[in-house]
């Protein structure tokens, strides 16, 4: 491309960073970063009454937990309010836009008129064309075109035809001079250089009104791409009802972001047949063509499938510092720094067949556990007299033997042999020594994770 590519991300800070909202931070980053552009964010806190300190953090965590970093500060809309009304002014300046002195009474007083005769509603102002003006308070509307279409050139949509006497003129400044909220999204685009406005399609029918204004202003368009909403797996639009629609939940539910980095991009968006994929191909192919029109539905057993995935490849100490920032999302007991230790050490064995982190962190029981190791009812079963006795009889056979996978292996296969069993029957005590469970991870994996000294101290335990 001849222009550096700068997308945004612009949500109203009025709560939780919305699932939908992420996936948009997410395209835009991708597009951005994926060619060597600038990726903004700005909070659009114009209405004072909704917007909060408190959601402007929450979206900030959401975005840092999914590791979308923005380029510059983040930059408030209601802080450039005094320039959004300067470019009002401009135009009124060069009589792209009027003063409009009707009231709301007037307005509403039309708009029932026209509904009993049967006609348009969209209200028509006495004054687009009157200079001579009233001591009266105003608002000033911009002068939209009347003949004609307008095409939004969409690269999501297509070209999508609005024709022009469907526009309104719509206010640019309210009666006490504060600008609205359409204008103050075109001015910000422009000023902070946007090249590409990839947003919900929920704000298609806007692109056409807010290109009057670029077109008054002789400003050039930006490329739109109006991509379709997430729905629930009903096919109706994502809320409550569905799980969990906040970014930060699913991190409190335990997925990692990379795995959520990956499903978000595929949710909507595709490269040919490929489902997993890491952060490095995703910012090599995302491009809009792959963007579908349909809505794309939430799929909790896919969202499942590739965090995974990404648990199995990923990084041991990364994962185990995304394991720690879960606890602490989800309001759990910090890890001792025994059981940071011992969680790092057991990662190899339990992140290939973990999806999510609770499934991880409870296959890791054995390593967080301390002694002494209370079985539960299944596998107190396994430990009786008997039992209790073949294992007092194993521990000399370990005290020896060398720490190894395969030598471990060797000596209880031959002590099975010694008791004219097999070593699945040796299975279950052992389970019910080293983890107080009857499911656990493989024993010798526990063994070797666990360490000779740890994993005697157990059987001992068990065996008396």
């Amino acid at each position: 491309m001849s222009q550096a590519v700068v997308t945004r991300f612009a949500p109203s800070p009025t709560g939780f960073l919305h699932i939908g909202g992420a996936r948009t931070a997410l395209f835009n980053w991708l597009f951005a970063r994926g060619r060597g552009g600038k990726f903004l964010l700005r909070i659009e806190d114009t209405d004072r009454e909704r917007s909060t300190p408190e959601a402007t953090a929450a979206i900030l965590q959401g975005m840092a937990w999914l590791g979308l970093d923005f380029d510059g500060d983040v930059i408030s809309q209601f802080d450039g309010a005094a320039r959004h009304a300067e470019v009002a002014r401009d135009l009124l300046a060069q009589g792209k836009a009027y003063k409009c002195f009707s009231t709301q009474d007037e307005i509403q007083a039309f708009r029932d008129a026209a509904k009993d005769a049967g006609t348009s509603t969209l209200f028509r102002s006495p004054w687009r064309d009157v200079t001579d003006h009233p001591d009266a308070p105003f608002v000033v509307r911009i002068k939209a075109p009347r003949d004609g279409v307008t095409v939004i050139r969409d690269s999501v949509q297509g070209d999508v035809t609005i024709r022009n006497d469907q526009l309104d003129d719509m206010v640019l400044l309210r009666s006490d001079g504060t600008p609205v909220y359409m204008l103050a999204v075109v001015v910000d685009d422009h000023d902070m250089g946007v090249t590409h406005v990839i947003r919900g399609d929920d704000h298609l029918n806007n692109a056409a009104r807010q290109m009057t204004i670029y077109n008054a202003m002789g400003w050039d368009v930006p490329v739109w791409a109006h991509i379709p909403l997430i729905h629930g797996p009903d096919g109706k639009k994502l809320s409550k009802r569905h799980g969990a629609t906040g970014a930060q939940e699913y991190q409190a539910l335990g997925y990692p972001a990379a795995g959520m980095r990956n499903y978000l991009t595929r949710l909507g968006w595709s490269h040919g047949d490929d489902e997993f994929f890491t952060d490095a191909q995703a910012l090599e192919w995302f491009d809009l063509t792959g963007i579908g029109k349909s809505p794309a539905r939430l799929d909790f057993k896919k969202l499942e499938n590739i965090c995974g995935q990404h648990i199995a490849v990923a990084d041991d100490a990364a994962l185990q510092r995304e394991i720690i920032a879960f606890l602490a999302a989800s309001d759990q007991p910090a890890f001792t720094k025994s059981q940071e230790t011992g969680i790092l050490a057991a990662l190899p064995i339990l992140k290939e067949r973990a999806k999510t982190f609770p499934e991880l962190l409870d296959k890791a029981e054995f390593i967080l556990a301390s002694r002494p190791i209370l079985p539960e009812e299944k596998a107190a079963k396994h430990l009786d007299t008997v039992s209790r006795g073949i294992l007092s009889e194993l521990t000399p056979h370990l005290q020896t033997v060398s720490w190894v996978r395969d030598s471990l292996e060797a000596v209880l296969n031959d002590f099975a042999e010694g008791k004219n069993t097999k070593f699945g029957k040796l299975a279950g005590p052992l389970r019910a020594a080293l983890a107080g469970r009857a499911a656990t991870p493989s024993v010798f994996d526990m063994m070797l994770v666990l360490g000779r000294d740890e994993t005697l101290a157990r059987i001992n335990d068990a065996a008396t």
